[in-house]
Order: C-alpha cells, then structure tokens, then sequence
C-alpha cells in the first residue's frame, strides 16, 4: 500500500510539473489613466483604459512575421473631443512601453480641446492605410511597410500615431497628397480645426515626450504622423 502510494505521489508531482509548463502566463492587467478635469473647463474627467490585446482582436492589421507580437502591444480606449464640440470615445493600439505616455498625450489634446474627427483601429478599414487616411481616422498600430518603401514602418511596432489624416495629409517628394481629400489643407497658413501646427497643444503634447513630428520634415512632410521609436 505504501508503494502505491509512492507512486501515486510521484505521478502527481509529475503531472503537476507538466501543466505547469503548458498553462498559459496570466495577462497583463488593464491599468488606468485617470485624470480630473480643470476647474471651469465644463469637461468630465479623462479616463484612459489599457488593456492586452489578442491577435483575434487585431485582426487584419497583425499577422506572423510582423516585427512585434500582440503580446508586445496594448489597447488604449480613451475620450476625445469631436469637431462637433462632444466627448466621444475612441481606441488605438499602441506598443506597451508607449501605452501610459500616449494615454497621457491624448489626455493633453482633450483637455486643449483639440478636435478629433474619429479614432477606431484600422482592421475596420481593413487595414487599407489609405481608406482609414481618407476617413479622417487618428490610428496607431498597423503592420505595414513605410509609404512608397518596403522596411517596415513604425506603426508596424505600434511607435507611430496619425491624427486628424485629412486635415494633417502627407505630402510626397513629388508633391502628390494623401489622401487626396486632404488637398484643401496643404496650404499650412489657414488655421482651422483639426490642424497641427507647430508649437499647438497637439505638436506639444507629443514633442514635449520625445516624440518627433512628421510636420518638420523637409521632405516627405507628414503633417498627420508622430513617432518615438
């Protein structure tokens, strides 16, 4: 009896040992941004939610090969101001050691009342960057290739954010503007909403961090992109 016993203990230990090794790491837990709104601003608090995301969840913007897994990035929800004056929600998806200081930057843009037109992740456009530009969608995270190359971007590492892509277009080498609805505002000395220009809340916010501004570039001018890589 006592030898069976052994046994029985041996090969629980055993088994043990083995679904140990296959359960999967707990998740990162969502943490949260929470900030309260200046006095007279006539604003609720900024709330900021960031949370793992699953291949399932980014669809069409991941794949294998990309230079990152979704393990490496996050899913930030957070309010915005719309051009109609309204809070709204939105979500993008970033890289995790950018998530707190975007969540962050987006919380300066919001108390500045700088307009957003939307912000969704762009597996709902397909992940077609021009679809989403054209959109006027403000996105983060997409495994792509740079525009007009073939090293991959730095969306593709969730370390790049496009906002307001209509008003803040990309302008080539060759002068051809993305996307093309986006015309109206290559001349950069009109000041109208959405608009990024230097030294604003929106160019503030990102600069201030770290990150550099596709709007100083001599060429291409990316008035839409911030990166920190």
């Amino acid at each position: 009896m006592k030898l069976r016993t052994r046994v029985f203990a041996v090969l629980m230990f055993a088994l043990s040992v083995v679904l140990a090794g296959v359960t999967p790491a707990p998740a990162a837990p969502a943490q949260t941004v929470e900030l309260a709104a200046p006095a007279g601003s006539g604003l609720p608090p900024y709330v900021a939610v960031i949370k793992p995301v699953s291949a399932e969840r980014l669809g069409s913007s991941w794949h294998e090969g990309c230079p990152v897994g979704p393990d490496q990035l996050r899913l930030v929800s957070l309010p915005f101001v719309g051009f109609d004056g309204g809070v709204h929600r939105g979500e993008l998806v970033v890289n995790a050691d950018r998530a707190v200081e975007v969540a962050r930057v987006f919380a300066d843009l919001y108390f500045g009342r700088f307009p957003i037109e939307r912000m969704e992740t762009v597996e709902k456009y397909d992940s077609d960057d021009d679809a989403s530009m054209a959109a006027n969608n403000t996105s983060a995270f997409n495994c792509r290739a740079i525009t007009g190359g073939t090293a991959w971007s730095n969306h593709s590492y969730g370390r790049a954010i496009d906002v307001d892509t209509v008003q803040n277009p990309y302008i080539s080498g060759s002068g051809a503007v993305y996307p093309p609805n986006g015309a109206p505002y290559v001349d950069r000395s009109q000041a109208l909403p959405g608009m990024i220009h230097a030294g604003d809340v929106a160019e503030r916010a990102f600069t201030t961090r770290g990150w550099t501004w596709g709007g100083s570039w001599d060429t291409p001018i990316d008035y839409q992109h911030f990166e920190k890589p």
